[in-house]
């Protein structure tokens, strides 16, 4: 019975670990917006190193003009911009310790969605104390993807913005991002059930 419940307490811990590695990622919400809307994006940065982060930088994608940046307390930023006064990028810099293994931070830009934009790619650079930087520009199934906001009809062209098909794309969208996780889990729970069953036989 120890080992089984031994055992037991090892699928629990790497089943909490598959989670924590599943949500731990550099995303941008809101993950669904309008075209030809103004918006308030948030960046969210996790760490996931045992030192802090002390910089992250975020490409604009070209659907979306960044006009205004939140201060951020113990944080500082610098933007580029192109030959056309486009803001390109920012990056976001402690002017502190950072953001320890324990802690993430959200960093939000205000900006318009262009009339003919399709989705929103925000590839993202992590950089933590001692150099070492994460690359967040992977495609959706990679190990580091970049956060992706899919982008709707506009208003004006929307009859009811509580449409339910929207409601129920945006529903499958989420659901389907967690299917790894999920998966993980089911994997996890069927070992420990063919497990005990083993065991039991042994009897």
């Amino acid at each position: 019975m120890k080992k089984i419940i031994s055992i037991l307490s090892i699928m629990f811990v790497f089943t909490l670990t598959v989670a924590n590695i599943a949500s731990a990622h550099v995303t941008v919400s809101p993950d669904k917006v309008a075209k030809d809307s103004y918006q308030v994006f948030t960046l969210r940065v996790p760490t996931e190193e045992d030192v802090p982060t002390i910089k992250v930088k975020v490409t604009i994608p070209k659907g979306v003009d960044i006009s205004r940046f939140e201060p951020k307390a113990g944080w500082s930023y610098k933007i580029e911009k192109d030959n056309t006064g486009k803001i390109i990028s920012v990056t976001w810099t402690a002017e502190n310790n950072g953001l320890t293994s324990t802690e993430f931070g959200e960093f939000k830009m205000q900006g318009k969605v262009s009339a003919d934009a399709d989705k929103l790619v925000w590839k993202a650079y992590q950089t933590y104390k001692g150099g070492k930087v994460v690359k967040w520009i992977q495609a959706e199934d990679g190990d580091h993807p970049a956060s992706v906001t899919k982008v709707g009809a506009s208003a004006a062209d929307s009859h009811n913005s509580s449409d339910p098909q929207t409601d129920s794309t945006k529903t499958g969208d989420s659901n389907s991002s967690q299917w790894p996780l999920y998966l993980s889990i089911a994997a996890v729970i069927l070992s420990i059930i063919a497990l005990i069953t083993g065991l039991s036989k042994r009897k």
